[in-house]
């Protein structure tokens, strides 16, 4: 099977993502989907780790269309990232921190629902 064909396999959001309109000065949001495209592409698809990576994003990059809240976040937070010229492999250090903003991002709005008991 052609390495492209599997990883759109495990890209259910990939056309969603790609064909996302946003406005033209919105740059966050076009680099977004650059580093995106790039990331699943260069994948190795042999690697297990890699695969779960491209899942990942994929579902975060979902999530950043579907959800206003945290594409808000996201292109606040994203400024923060820092790589720096040692790293081998920046591409992968980009894409963990957008996937540790959207960790973060889930945490802080994912609500304790507690129920009160009534007398």
């Amino acid at each position: 099977m052609n390495k492209n064909k599997a990883v759109l396999e495990i890209c259910p959001n990939f056309y969603r993502i790609i064909n996302f309109e946003y406005f033209e000065e919105d740059m966050v949001s076009e680099k977004l989907i650059k580093i995106y495209e790039d990331f699943i592409f260069k994948a190795d698809i042999k690697k297990e780790e890699e695969m779960q990576m491209v899942k990942k994003i994929d579902y975060v990059l979902g999530k950043y269309i579907d959800d206003n809240l945290f594409r808000r976040k996201m292109q606040k937070e994203i400024f923060n990232v820092k790589v720096t010229k040692t790293y081998k492999n920046k591409l992968r250090i980009v894409v963990e921190n957008i996937i540790a903003i959207f960790n973060h991002y889930e945490e802080d709005t994912t609500r304790s629902i507690y129920i009160a008991r009534w007398i």
